[in-house]
């Protein structure tokens, strides 16, 4: 798949403590001509997340140390990344959940297991504006 302009230079960044969902995000948004940045949790995310200004940034939940709502918020409450979309990523597919994910600053919800055409739309979705 060849690299279209308006992927060209956008970097995503997919955070779970899962290293199959890490690497299967990797692998779909890299295809697609993305820059990924990877991190195993919330406190490995906030380390990286001002070296690589991300676009767009893909949030699992359920993660120890630091969940992800808690991550969710700390980038909302950055002036900086305010701005940046944040999807949450679950294998929960609930209203309560979903709810949650809103409350906390999170533009979109993505069930687990996700596929490549979902992750892909979703991407596109959030990261029109900005291109």
């Amino acid at each position: 798949m060849t690299t279209s302009p308006q992927t060209a230079g956008l970097t995503i960044m997919v955070i779970d403590d899962s290293s199959t969902i890490r690497r299967s995000a990797e692998i779909f948004l890299t295809q697609a001509g993305y820059q990924v940045v990877l991190a195993d949790d919330g406190f490995d995310a906030l380390a990286k997340i001002n070296d690589h200004h991300p676009a767009l940034v893909f949030c699992d939940i359920l993660m120890p140390r630091l969940d992800g709502y808690q991550t969710c918020a700390l980038i909302k409450k950055s002036a900086r990344f305010h701005a940046t979309p944040v999807l949450m990523l679950s294998s929960k597919d609930g209203l309560f959940d979903r709810a949650r994910g809103a409350m906390v600053g999170a533009s979109a919800y993505l069930t687990k297991p996700f596929s490549k055409d979902s992750l892909l739309a979703a991407v596109r979705e959030h990261t029109a504006a900005r291109s």
